[in-house]
């Protein structure tokens, strides 16, 4: 292998060059001691780094310059912010302690630093989130909401420089981003650096879609131009002509918005009407700004015919995580709806920037405050979650994403839900007590049920008894983290009580039967019963829902396939709650069936260990995969892009294993393909004759659904690999009055 010379010299000059950059983006927030303080951490950080080197084959210190540089221009924290940013792996990576970063800058900085520190611990580098360590990250958040600000940006620039990676490495990093860190954005108001993560995480994990929705975007951003131009010079004219001071923006919908309403609403790109959005940004008094956004509105209302019912004023109850904004749609001249975005300048800040830039428009207290709510919540959350760590995670994200209803306490108090909340979400909102002894409640002086789904404006009342227990059912209508978590919690300390007696029982049998009670035993009886954990056995002996007949038998178990042999070898020993003993026990498997070659080839014999693949997303030859270890089903094989990747690559980073198609022999694979157009005599009759007799295709299923002059047809097919079924979907296409085909997955 051939030595790359490094021209030392001119490195020095570069880092010197984006240093010099830095300073200048801070601009007049830096004070002549602060930047003695900026020149200090970062020669620290240059000297604790001076030996490493990303995987690019850069100097390391780019990176945290990188990220001090997002910190300051993107983000907009000050000095201190900025310090950390450069100094953030030092403690974890190099001889830099804690306590040196306190001598040298402060308690501040040592404290945001060790924040850091921890959540490096938690998101180790050879593996994935792990879901059970999820509460120490927030429990880190709620010190000093800069630590999460920084680490957003440390990911942000892990994400720009993603092509450096192992192609494994690139899907999980994606994954999580896009599973955790873009959501976090989100909620923190950090418009911007979510959406980039959005579209740097579908660059990765869907490289293909990736492309193909940048290149339509691309080939139609011209007549899109013109359609701007023209719809806006009407509205240019007025504002001018009523004095107001404003900039007017054409804005294309992000890329993964776009593959988002493409897999929601299942349509092409070709029909997705609203690419793009207007953004009229008004200077204006802070005092001034809502009278003058619905002046602006007015105008134009005016020009244009709006749609009543997608008015939005997010001025008057600005969403929880600060966002303000008047958005109408209206139609245009051409037939198209139009989005448009009204704001001031203040606000466009705080939209584009987030919570950050509160700093500048309001007193710290304020911004305090606000945050703080929001965190608090966090905190309460965690306080009353049990052990179970991965359905918290799932349970924490619902909210994160969530849009937002504005309701009303008896005394008129406003909270902040989430759409789709209902009255129990409310009682649980109000204080943990309350959901719990909920029996019903009053929305604008009329009696509903617990579920009655609540919309802004209402007026909530609760009724509560004392006698009252939460309930199973519950969790099928409740959407907030906090009553969803305050539920489980309730419901699995009674479960507790009733597994404990259950225990009690099997234990007194297998003692009688002279059985030792050991994990093997347990778990030979816990699968027998097809239970999800010993936990699940004793509450159904404890119930009495499972009779213990033929114990002795059950608890020796019968022979296993080599593959459950290999995973009750291995995982024996392992916790029931997904700990790291669990964790280790599946790595130990996952090394085992990777072997030497760390791949799983699909197709191989594989020593008789299982591999099915995945129902969910019907991956076929030629298709992106990996493996998945399950606990009793052998492994799956999903497409890197199955709807579960995501979740699985985030929370269950040690059990996935790489995998790849072998040549081999013809064999015929199952995939789902979906056929819209226009209903005309025989079309179906073409459509079969091309599938079953010019491309010998055999079809599992097939239906069709017209209506009013347009049909949908599904069509399950075996093909061989994704070249045959593209050439099959590109036939179809060209089948007279079919206006777009596409691949779903199913069953």
């Amino acid at each position: 292998m051939t030595a790359i010379a490094i021209d030392l010299e001119a490195e020095k000059r570069e880092i010197l060059r984006r240093y010099t950059n830095l300073l200048r983006s801070l601009g007049d927030k830096a004070s002549k001691p602060e930047r003695v303080l900026l020149r200090k951490a970062f020669d620290l950080a240059l000297d604790a780094h001076k030996d490493m080197r990303r995987k690019s084959g850069e100097p390391y210190i780019y990176h945290p310059i990188a990220v001090a540089q997002i910190v300051a221009s993107e983000i907009g924290l000050g000095v201190t912010g900025v310090i950390c940013a450069l100094l953030h792996d030092t403690v974890e990576d190099t001889e830099v302690t804690l306590d040196d970063i306190r001598r040298m800058f402060g308690e501040t900085e040592s404290k945001i630093i060790d924040g850091l520190t921890k959540i490096e611990n938690v998101f180790d580098q050879s593996s994935s989130i792990q879901a059970e360590n999820f509460r120490k990250v927030l429990l880190t958040l709620s010190d000093d909401v800069r630590v999460i600000l920084i680490k957003l940006a440390d990911r942000l620039h892990n994400m720009r420089t993603l092509d450096s990676m192992a192609r494994d490495k690139q899907l999980k990093i994606a994954s999580e981003t896009l599973f955790l860190y873009a959501p976090l954005a989100h909620r923190l108001g950090l418009y911007n650096i979510k959406t980039e993560m959005e579209d740097l995480g579908l660059k990765y994990t869907q490289p293909e879609v990736f492309e193909e929705i940048t290149t339509k975007l691309k080939n139609t951003e011209e007549v899109r131009k013109r359609f701007i131009s023209r719809f806006i010079y009407p509205i240019r004219t007025r504002l001018m002509q009523g004095g107001l001071q404003f900039d007017i923006k054409g804005r294309s919908k992000s890329i993964y918005s776009i593959y988002n309403k493409i897999k929601i609403k299942g349509i092409p790109f070709e029909e997705i009407f609203d690419i793009f959005a207007i953004r009229i940004i008004i200077d204006t008094p802070e005092d001034a700004e809502k009278a003058d956004c619905w002046r602006v509105y007015s105008i134009i209302t005016d020009i244009y015919q709006p749609n009543p019912d997608r008015l939005r004023d997010w001025i008057s109850t600005p969403r929880a995580n600060g966002y303000e904004s008047l958005h109408t749609t209206v139609m245009s001249p051409t037939g198209k709806w139009v989005e448009v975005q009204i704001r001031s300048r203040r606000m466009d800040e705080i939209a584009e920037n987030g919570y950050a830039a509160h700093w500048k428009y309001k007193e710290k207290n304020d911004y305090e405050s606000s945050i703080d709510e929001w965190l608090g919540r966090i905190r309460e959350i965690m306080e009353n979650s049990d052990a179970n760590a991965l359905e918290f995670i799932n349970d924490f994200k619902l909210n994160l994403f969530s849009e937002e209803i504005f309701v009303f306490t008896p005394k008129g108090e406003l909270k902040t839900l989430p759409a789709g909340a209902c009255a129990l979400d409310f009682a649980f909102d109000i204080h943990s007590e309350v959901g719990m002894s909920c029996i019903g409640a009053k929305v604008n002086n009329k009696l509903v049920p617990l579920s009655h789904k609540l919309k802004s404006g209402d007026q909530i009342e609760i009724l509560s008894s004392v006698k009252q227990k939460p309930k199973d059912e519950w969790l099928k209508f409740v959407v907030t983290a906090k009553a969803r978590s305050g539920i489980k919690y309730a419901l699995k300390e009674e479960k507790r009580i009733v597994a404990e007696q259950g225990k009690e029982i099997l234990d007194k049998q297998l003692k009688h039967l002279k059985i030792n009670a050991d994990q093997n035993i347990i778990y030979n009886i816990v699968r027998h019963y097809k239970m999800q954990s010993p936990l699940d056995l004793y509450f159904g002996i404890g119930e009495g829902l499972i009779k213990l007949d033929n114990l002795a038998k059950i608890a020796r178990g019968e022979k296993s396939s080599s593959w459950y042999s290999l995973l009750k070898s291995r995982f024996s020993r392992s916790s029931e709650d997904g700990s790291k003993k669990t964790a280790t026990s599946f790595e130990h498997i996952v090394k085992e069936i990777r072997g030497k070659s760390d791949m799983l080839v699909i197709g191989d014999d594989m020593d008789k260990i299982d591999y099915k693949l995945a129902p969910c997303c019907n991956p076929i030859p030629g298709d992106e995969v990996f493996g998945f270890v399950t606990v009793d089903e052998g492994i799956k094989i999903h497409k890197t892009n199955c709807p579960n990747a995501i979740d699985l690559m985030s929370n269950y980073a040690y059990r996935i294993v790489k995998a790849r198609w072998t040549s081999q022999q013809q064999l015929a694979f199952m995939a789902g393909i979906r056929v819209n157009g226009i209903d005309d005599v025989g079309i179906v009759n073409n459509i079969t004759r091309i599938i079953s007799n010019e491309l010998n295709v055999n079809m599992r299923s097939i239906s069709f659904d017209s209506m009013d002059g347009v049909f949908e047809g599904n069509i399950m097919v075996f093909v061989q690999d994704t070249n045959h079924l593209t050439e099959l979907m590109g036939k179809i296409k060209e089948v007279k009055g079919v206006t777009s085909v596409m691949r779903v997955d199913s069953n």
